[in-house]
């Protein structure tokens, strides 16, 4: 998508105000760190260093699966990073599937519970399941189950993709469950199922397949058709500030990144608040020079 572009943007770069609130929460930029790790010694790593950076920039941060903390308690450890970031928006995280599989109200709040969060994610991935040895793949009447599971908690739930993008025909089929915010995870960033694929064969072995999905940009689009007040993240591909821009003005409430922050978070919470604060900055910049004064004033801006 083209960006508009102001020689004379009439204001001052500092005065762009990138402020916003998500999920009841005020964050200093739209910008989520994604979901990504969590359950193993390096995982837990990666998770403090991601959420000492959030919470030095005022941004928010989403786990990765916490199915394994609650099958392994010994796990929690690893998403428990309330301590070193008390005031960052704090997402948690289950699988859709597992709701399927006798996981109910009582599962979902131990998620949030135990780790003081302020929301859960619920995320649907069946084309990674399906890739999967043994992966999750009883996906008949889920959109029914949630429905019952999401009106009975008394926290926020956001549905989530994991990189295949949210259709329009699925947001429709949930419109009645009370989700507070859709995560659209487009295809064209990470496909989990390429990695599944490499992890447990050493290959590629269905390139097409794993593919798949609904691109960013389209999502955000049937997300905005499909609906119209629920506020949506934008993820999938979402690599630099003007990417972030994009999708503010294709109608997403805030962005979140995963995969760039990867070896940030491995080295530091250093390098992961550099590459953070660089990512704003282009952000502050593609609206200043596009004529914009503040997120408020982009958001849905292009068709």
């Amino acid at each position: 998508m083209p960006w508009p572009y102001r020689a004379l943007p009439e204001r001052d770069l500092d005065a762009v105000d990138l402020s916003t609130t998500f999920l009841g929460r005020r964050l200093s930029a739209p910008v989520l760190v994604g979901a990504m790790t969590g359950g193993a010694e390096r995982a837990g790593r990666i998770n403090f260093n991601l959420a000492r950076a959030a919470g030095r920039l005022g941004l928010g941060m989403m786990l990765g699966s916490q199915r394994v903390m609650l099958e392994r308690p010994e796990a929690r450890a690893t998403f428990a990073v309330r301590d070193v970031a008390p005031d960052i928006l704090l997402v948690g995280n289950l699988g859709a599937a597992q709701f399927g599989l006798g996981y109910g109200p009582a599962e979902a709040t131990r998620a949030v519970r135990e780790i003081g969060a302020d929301a859960l994610a619920i995320h649907v991935n069946p084309l990674q399941e399906a890739l999967q040895p043994g992966g999750d793949t009883r996906w008949a009447g889920l959109a029914a189950r949630l429905a019952e599971v999401v009106p009975a908690l008394d926290f926020p739930a956001v549905l989530k993709e994991v990189g295949h993008g949210l259709d329009a025909a699925t947001l429709r089929a949930v419109a009645g469950a009370g989700f507070a915010a859709y995560d659209v995870a487009g295809a064209g960033g990470t496909s989990w199922a390429r990695v599944e694929q490499l992890v447990h064969r050493g290959e590629v072995l269905s390139p097409d397949l794993c593919d798949l999905g609904v691109p960013t940009a389209q999502a955000l689009r049937d997300a905005r058709q499909a609906a119209p007040h629920v506020p949506l993240i934008a993820s999938g591909g979402i690599r630099t500030g003007l990417d972030a821009a994009r999708a503010l003005a294709l109608g997403a409430q805030v962005v979140a990144v995963a995969r760039p922050l990867l070896e940030p978070a491995l080295e530091s919470s250093e390098a992961a608040e550099a590459w953070l604060e660089n990512f704003v900055r282009e952000l502050r910049v593609a609206l200043f020079v596009g004529g914009y004064g503040g997120v408020e004033e982009v958001r849905g801006s292009q068709p």
